[in-house]
């Protein structure tokens, strides 16, 4: 069973930056045979799609509203998933998790619990 776990979100003033970590285990396999992804959810909203990449790193994807602010990363060695997020904006504002996609069918089955991540202007 794999299990995510996201660290490193916290409170920050618009413009400012922060990273997030998703830490994989697993008792089945290699944690880089997955896509991964990360989404966030405001207050009062839906879960949204932020970013993903594939198994091995090499294609990613962001939702518009954060394309040249956000970069996804993974180092497989360390079963970790990072988002890099700078210069951000009070709509940033929510709980963000990370995703695994372990058969890789464009299904999120695993979630991680969630971090919160706060911007004020």
């Amino acid at each position: 069973q794999v299990q995510l776990a996201e660290s490193g979100g916290g409170s920050v003033q618009a413009g400012g930056s922060l990273r997030l970590s998703c830490a994989t285990s697993t008792f089945e396999r290699n944690s880089g045979w997955y896509h991964m992804g990360w989404f966030r959810q405001a207050l009062g909203k839906d879960r949204e799609f932020v970013s993903s990449i594939n198994w091995n790193g090499g294609k990613t994807s962001y939702t518009d509203s954060v394309k040249d602010r956000f970069t996804i990363s993974r180092d497989l060695a360390k079963n970790m998933l990072y988002l890099q997020m700078n210069d951000l904006k009070p709509e940033d504002t929510a709980v963000y998790f990370c995703a695994a996609d372990v058969n890789r069918d464009n299904i999120w089955d695993i979630w991680g619990q969630g971090t919160q991540v706060t911007v004020s202007s």
